[in-house]
């Protein structure tokens, strides 16, 4: 409202689009508050709304400064456990432990204060303190039987506590009552109920896809095969015919061989004189043979 017309209209829209990133994407959600906040840097929800966005992203020390700011604005303390939860993410369990302990919880609703539980016990695994995240957990709020939004979180993460510290029997009966409780699915207790019983799932999809593949290979190893055949006939086929030709060549040569012979022996029989008178050539034409007397001029 103290904003004009148009610019909050703006500013809106990105608050719109953060809210509906924030879960899946928190990246784009961090990119459209921070367009919100160049916008209208000077209103609590904007600076709200880019302290979740940076808290989405793991931003902490960003999303601890714009809460700092949200409450200063505001006056209110409903922000506390997130403030809290980025002192843990920023390594620093023991600030969010003596935030457990600051006056300004007591004044959250239920919800915050269990939030505050979680967070506490969270820190308190975070320094090694497994004993002691299990004792934090254990509340009214835990062992009462009605279910609220936060009931599923809580038995949940009182289950991991328990876990933990090798209390598997126990842990495996929080985990069924957190599943129970968890009626917008926000928990994955279903697959650590699983991982308890030994039941490992596997994506149908994904055998079906292997299968495909493997055939294609056997596949493609077969026709490789049949052309190496094939080759390989050829290969023989064409040794074949050249053993062949080669034979006939042989064959030919021996036939010339066997006509030329008698006409040699022929030839043996006869006196041929071989006188300058009978040979027409001259020594330009023959230069292996011996110049006659005459030819030298």
């Amino acid at each position: 409202m103290s904003l004009p017309k148009t610019l909050a209209d703006d500013v809106a829209r990105n608050l719109v689009m953060v809210a509906r990133l924030l879960d899946e994407e928190p990246e784009q959600a961090y990119a459209y508050s921070r367009i919100a906040l160049r916008l209208a840097s000077r209103v609590a929800a904007v600076r709200e709304a880019a302290g979740f966005a940076s808290y989405a992203s793991e931003r902490y020390a960003e999303a601890l400064a714009e809460f700092r700011a949200t409450r200063r604005m505001t006056g209110t303390v409903d922000l506390w456990p997130v403030m809290a939860d980025c002192e843990r993410g920023l390594g620093r369990p023991e600030r969010a432990l003596e935030m457990a302990g600051a006056p300004e919880v007591h004044k959250l609703d239920k919800a915050g204060q269990v939030e505050m539980r979680l967070v506490a016990a969270g820190a308190r695994q975070d320094m090694g303190q497994a004993e002691a995240a299990v004792v934090t957990l254990q509340s009214s709020e835990l062992a009462s039987n009605a279910v609220h939004p936060w009931t599923a979180r809580l038995r949940y993460a009182y289950a991991d506590a328990l876990l933990a510290v090798n209390r598997e029997p126990e842990a495996r009966e929080w985990f069924a009552k957190a599943l129970e409780a968890d009626q917008n699915g926000t928990t994955d207790a279903s697959d650590r109920l699983a991982q308890l019983d030994g039941v490992e799932f596997v994506d149908a999809f994904d055998d079906a896809d292997e299968d495909e593949v493997a055939d294609e290979e056997k596949s493609g190893a077969a026709d490789a095969s049949d052309t190496a055949d094939d080759a390989d006939a050829d290969d023989i086929d064409e040794q074949d015919d050249d053993g062949a030709d080669d034979q006939d060549e042989d064959d030919e040569d021996d036939d010339e061989t066997d006509s030329e012979a008698p006409a040699a022996d022929a030839a043996g029989d006869k006196d041929v004189d071989l006188t300058d008178e009978a040979d027409p050539s001259s020594f330009l034409d023959s230069p292996f043979r011996e110049p006659a007397p005459g030819e030298k001029d």
